[in-house]
């Protein structure tokens, strides 16, 4: 573990209203470091973006409970996914930051995947669309397509070469992670697009690995609704790149 790191991982988690998926999620991750210890040492942060349900008190609960520290930050009401995985991110203090969705639909053993091709300084994000025989449960055609057609648009306008740019399963750097917080600015679903671009203009190196994934049902994501913020946040970053508004290089220190 580099020197001035606490922990050699840090997974961080946004979370709403996630009560329900949370205790299996949290059990598998605990299990798959203890059962990899020479990984090192890691924590997972637990992002409560404002739920409603009992969210927090599942993530205290596994604070006595796992054997890997479990950190729980909770905004007090709901500001979307962006700005969750802004405050884990920013809050991190592993040499790698994973960045998981609550309810783990890319297994956690995926992290083997990401970690043999992260070199010292790569972004390493994990793929549905390289190897659709890994889809352990295909999404419904419908979002499927959907998600074709936004990374279409993405890779056309803003990223050429990422295939996919939307699942919940990336590997950053820890120092990148942080710097990232602190320039990330999109609160809602297109906060992915916005850390990749903003790390492509820092002149870092995108991998894109196909890992296992399968689609869980009761999703956060509401078809109509995100779909056309994502678009419009698209949009946005878009004409930030375009009139050269993406930082051109990390904060000093990184």
């Amino acid at each position: 573990m580099s020197e001035g790191h606490q922990y050699a991982f840090s997974v961080v988690i946004p979370a709403f209203n996630e009560a329900d998926r949370l205790p299996q999620t949290l059990e598998q991750i605990d299990r798959f470091f203890l059962e990899n210890e020479d990984l090192g040492p890691a924590e997972i942060v637990v992002v409560d973006d404002g739920s409603k349900d009992g969210t927090s008190d599942v993530a205290t609960s596994f604070q006595t409970s796992c054997r890997v520290v479990v950190n729980l930050l909770r905004h007090p009401h709901n500001l979307g996914k962006g700005a969750a995985v802004r405050t884990g991110f920013g809050r991190s203090r592993g040499q790698w930051v994973l960045l998981s969705d609550a309810d783990l639909a890319a297994p956690i053993e995926g992290l083997h995947r990401l970690i043999s091709v992260s070199g010292h300084s790569n972004v390493v994000v994990g793929s549905r669309a390289l190897d659709r025989s890994l889809l352990l449960n295909p999404q419904p055609l419908y979002r499927d397509l959907m998600g074709r057609i936004f990374n279409f648009l993405v890779r056309a306008l803003l990223l050429p070469g990422i295939y996919d740019t939307q699942c919940g399963f990336k590997l950053f750097p820890g120092p990148i992670a942080r710097a990232l917080a602190k320039t990330q600015r999109l609160d809602g679903f297109a906060y992915d697009v916005e850390l990749l671009a903003v790390s492509r203009s820092w002149g870092l190196k995108i991998l894109e690995v196909a890992v296992p994934w399968g689609h869980v049902e009761a999703s956060r994501v509401l078809p109509g609704r995100h779909s056309a913020q994502m678009f419009r946040d698209l949009l946005i970053i878009t004409l930030r790149r375009w009139t050269r508004a993406l930082p051109p290089k990390p904060p000093r220190g990184v």
